[in-house]
């Protein structure tokens, strides 16, 4: 299947946009609206949106940028359409995001990191290395370190345990990576174990992180 896929920088979002963006994510369960979705459109440098016959099917805020150095894509707010073919847009989106990896990081290795509410948001994963946290894995004092360095990043400095990666929520709606997999019967049981101590009405969620392989990266990685 052929998308329209694009990214622009998120000044350039307009509210009939925004809106389009809100209609998606009111279909899911994380509790977003175009209230939230406005304070991204200021706090993120990019916007991938996914059109398919001009409806929108998926969209992403994302920057690319160095972090002590090392070089790293973050995610913001993430959310797929509750589709057929969300399986497609998400490789779209991700496919577009890592083809601007290559170009800002040539031949290196990069950090993808984002925030996940439930084991659907482990899709933005699929196919990296060394994923921090996974089930049966102590993380090592560098991994908690980048637990760290990620949360002052995303705004929860401080609120982060460095050896699980649980941010606490304060009830209010978080921007995390919103996808619920085609089938989820076949979602990975010790995934959905890793997540079973969240607070879903304190909207809790963990910080989550992987690597792309320069290798993977030049050659066009997909999941």
């Amino acid at each position: 299947m052929t998308f329209d896929v694009e990214t622009k920088d998120c000044t350039a979002l307009s509210d009939t946009e925004l809106a389009e963006m809100a209609d998606i994510v009111a279909d899911g369960p994380a509790g977003l609206d175009i209230g939230l979705l406005s304070k991204q459109r200021d706090e993120w440098v990019l916007i991938t949106q996914v059109r398919d016959a001009g409806q929108l099917q998926g969209f992403s805020f994302c920057t690319l940028e160095r972090i002590g150095g090392t070089p790293c894509v973050l995610w913001g707010l993430v959310s797929v359409r509750r589709c057929a073919e969300r399986e497609a847009v998400l490789d779209a989106l991700r496919a577009d995001q890592f083809r601007k990896a290559v170009l800002a990081f040539p031949d290196e290795d990069v950090l993808v990191a984002t925030r996940v509410r439930d084991t659907g948001g482990f899709a933005a994963f699929a196919g990296l290395e060394e994923i921090c946290p996974r089930p049966h894995y102590k993380v090592s004092g560098e991994e908690r370190a980048w637990s760290r360095r990620l949360a002052k990043r995303f705004g929860a400095e401080g609120r982060v345990d460095d050896r699980t990666f649980v941010v606490k929520g304060d009830g209010s709606p978080c921007p995390v990576f919103d996808y619920e997999p085609e089938e989820p019967g076949k979602l990975d049981p010790e995934i959905t174990d890793l997540m079973a101590s969240l607070d879903a009405d304190r909207r809790d969620h963990l910080i989550a992180f992987g690597w792309a392989m320069s290798e993977e990266l030049a050659s066009g990685f997909r999941s």
